[in-house]
């Protein structure tokens, strides 16, 4: 043997006791903060965010605006022809009408500008 064999094996001791002990203690730490990791990720997946509120609430108000435009259009086109003597258009006209009129209270007025 070596002279320095008496002398390396408790170097490679300590230096492994010092190495084991540092991933002894994060693993120590993860299984310790898990918990709260785990419980900030659900309420993180169960909550909305003011942002992402906002956003889905724009979405809703532009199909909404988008609907009824789409109905005015149509309802012209009815009363048109209406106006030259269809009696189905001058229902269909109704029925679009009133759906316009369920609709737009849904749809936030313009702010007043002063």
């Amino acid at each position: 043997m070596s002279k320095l064999a008496p002398f390396l094996a408790p170097l490679c001791l300590g230096l492994a006791s010092l190495t084991l002990s540092g991933c002894i203690a994060r693993t120590a730490a993860k299984i310790v903060t898990a918990p709260v990791d785990l419980a900030s990720g659900a309420v993180d997946k169960a909550t909305t965010s003011q942002s992402e509120a906002d956003e889905k609430r724009g979405r809703e108000l532009r199909k909404r605006e988008e609907k009824l435009g789409k109905l005015e259009r149509e309802y012209r086109k009815e009363r048109e022809r209406c106006d030259e003597g269809s009696r189905k258009a001058c229902e269909r006209a109704a029925e679009l009408s009133e759906e316009i009129q369920a609709l737009i209270p849904t749809i936030p007025g313009e702010p007043d500008k002063r």
